[in-house]
């Protein structure tokens, strides 16, 4: 269902979905820059959240600039029928960042399942990914590594 977003909603979102203010009280600083008062800006927040308009609201840490400096995408093949199972349980695992299941997009890529692994090193990732291996239902794997980043920043909607 779509949501019709007020112009205060928008006003905050369009703060929020980047960082937020550097100072002690942010949402202060959110409302002098929307007109809006402090409680305004939390409700409207709170609401949001509760109606799972936002999804997640937290810190983004950047891995690279911490001790995880290595990750890999691995594309698994998986048996459609027991494709949700596998990718949750691969989805629990505190070394996956991402995954999703997508539509194999040719005859000689049969993979449908897509996981991000990441670690502190190329070993840390291969034993994640070995550990992945043993959920039931995990078929063959292609490990993709990262050559360069070229882009990697949040959805911006306002």
């Amino acid at each position: 269902m779509s949501q019709t977003f007020t112009d205060a909603e928008r006003a905050v979102l369009r703060i929020v979905q980047k960082n937020l203010p550097d100072s002690a009280e942010p949402y202060a600083d959110i409302a002098r820059e929307t007109g809006l008062s402090e409680e305004e800006v939390l409700s409207l927040l709170t609401r949001l959240k509760e109606d799972g308009v936002i999804r997640r609201f937290g810190a983004s840490l950047r891995h690279q600039k911490t001790a995880w400096t290595h990750n890999v995408m691995v594309a698994w093949i998986v048996d459609p029928a027991g494709a949700d199972t596998v990718g949750e349980q691969a989805a629990a695992n505190p070394r996956v960042s991402h995954c999703y299941l997508r539509p194999s997009s040719a005859a000689d890529w049969p993979y449908t399942l897509y996981t991000m692994v990441h670690g502190r090193s190329p070993e840390e990732c291969r034993a994640t990914v070995e550990e992945l291996g043993r959920i039931p239902g995990m078929g063959e794997f292609a490990m993709l590594e990262s050559l360069k980043e070229f882009k990697k920043t949040s959805m911006t909607y306002f």
